[in-house]
C-alpha cells in the first residue's frame, strides 16, 4: 500500500507539504513563518533549536499547538557573522564543533569530523529542548541535509532514525528521485535513498515519496512575480504521491542582511507565499495540501510504544 493511501487518499492523488525551514533562525524568519502558518498557505514548519530565535519561535509554537512544527536538526554554521553551536550542555560534543565552539560551516568538515554517538547526543538534545520549551514536534529534517552523508558519503541516518523511532517522529527523507528536480535530490543518489528508506521503515520511521524545491539562490532579474509563476509552474509536474516542498521564508530586515547570502530570495519567498490566488491554483490543478501531523498519527497508530509527549 502506498503511502497516500495508508494515510486515507488515493494512490493518484498528489499531497502536498510545504514546509518552512529555518524557523528560529531570526526574528523576521519567525514572524514569517507564523504569519504564512496562520494564513495556511504552509502546512508546517521546522525548528533550528541551536540559533539565538529559537526560544521565542517555541514559544509561540507551544501556544499555538494547532499548526505543525518540527525539528530542524542543526549540525552546520554557515554564515559568517552570526554563529551557533550545539544546545547538549553537560555532555563532550567537541566532535561537533570547531575551535571556536560552533558547529563547522559545511556539511563536508562536519561528515569528516562527527562522532556518531555525539550526533545521537545532540539530536536528542535538540528534541528535548523544543518539548522543554511546550512543543510537541510534528516531524524532523535535517538542516543543509548535513545527516544524509552528501558530502564525503558518511551518513548519520542510522542515529537519526534511531532519535525519530524513540520520539515518535516522521522524517524529512524522500523514498523516490523526482526526475524534474535534480537540484535537491539528484539522480545519483536513488540506489542510497531506497536503502534507507527501507531502513526506516525497518525502525518504524515514515518517510516522504518526494522532496522538492525550487533553486536557493536569487536567479537573475527575479522578483516576488516571476517567483511565485516559477512556483505555480513546478507544482503542477508533481508526481502523485506525498511530496513536500521547502521554502525559506523571511520578512525584510537589516539583520537578515547583515549576515545572509540571499536575503531578498528569503523575502520574495515569504511575498509569494502571500499572493490570493496561490491556494487557488492548487485547488484548480488537485494538489491537496496536506500535514506532517497526519503523517506522525500514522507512524504512531503502527506501534503499541509509548512516546515521551
Amino acid at each position: 500500500m502506498s503511502l497516500a493511501e495508508s494515510l486515507g487518499y488515493s494512490k493518484e492523488d498528489r499531497l502536498l507539504i510545504i514546509n518552512g525551514d529555518d524557523y528560529g533562525l531570526n526574528y523576521s524568519v519567525n514572524a514569517a513563518v507564523q504569519q504564512l502558518l496562520v494564513n495556511g498557505s504552509i502546512s508546517s514548519a521546522t525548528l533550528m533549536m541551536p540559533c539565538a530565535w529559537a526560544r521565542e519561535a517555541a514559544l509561540w509554537s507551544a501556544a499555538h499547538p494547532q499548526y505543525d512544527v518540527g525539528v530542524h536538526f542543526t549540525f552546520t554554521s554557515e554564515w559568517d557573522n552570526y554563529k551557533w553551536g550545539p544546545v547538549t550542555r553537560h555532555s563532550d560534543v567537541s566532535s561537533l564543533v570547531t575551535n571556536e565552539g560552533y558547529f563547522h560551516n559545511n556539511c563536508k568538515h562536519f561528515e569528516q569530523s562527527a562522532s556518531p554517538s555525539q550526533v545521537s547526543l545532540e539530536l536528542s538534545s535538540q528534541v528535548e529542548m523544543a518539548i522543554n520549551l511546550g512543543v510537541k514536534p510534528t516531524h524532523a529534517d535535517s538542516h543543509m541535509g548535513s545527516l544524509y552523508g552528501l558530502e564525503t558519503g558518511r551518513h548519520f541516518l542510522l542515529e537519526t532514525l534511531d532519535v525519530c523511532a524513540y520520539y515518535g517522529l516522521p522524517f524529512r527523507l524522500p523514498r523516490y528521485v523526482n526526475p524534474l528536480q535534480q537540484h535537491v535530490v539528484s539522480q545519483q543518489y536513488i540506489d542510497s535513498i531506497n536503502m534507507l528508506a527501507n531502513v526506516a521503515d525497518q525502525k518504524g520511521v515514515i518517510v516522504l515519496d518526494y522532496l522538492v524545491g525550487l533553486p536557493f539562490e536569487l536567479g537573475q532579474d527575479e522578483t516576488t512575480d516571476s517567483f511565485a509563476d516559477s512556483l505555480k509552474e513546478f507544482v503542477t509536474q508533481l508526481e502523485p504521491g506525498v511530496t513536500e516542498l521547502i521554502i525559506h521564508p523571511s520578512k525584510p530586515s537589516l539583520e537578515l542582511d547583515m549576515f545572509h547570502l540571499q536575503p531578498q530570495k528569503r523575502v520574495i519567498e515569504w511575498e509569494a507565499m502571500q499572493q490570493a490566488d496561490w491556494q487557488q491554483h492548487l485547488q484548480e490543478h488537485q494538489i491537496k495540501l496536506i500535514y506532517w501531523h497526519q503523517l506522525q498519527e500514522l507512524q504512531r497508530s503502527s506501534t503499541l510504544r509509548s512516546y515521551p509527549f
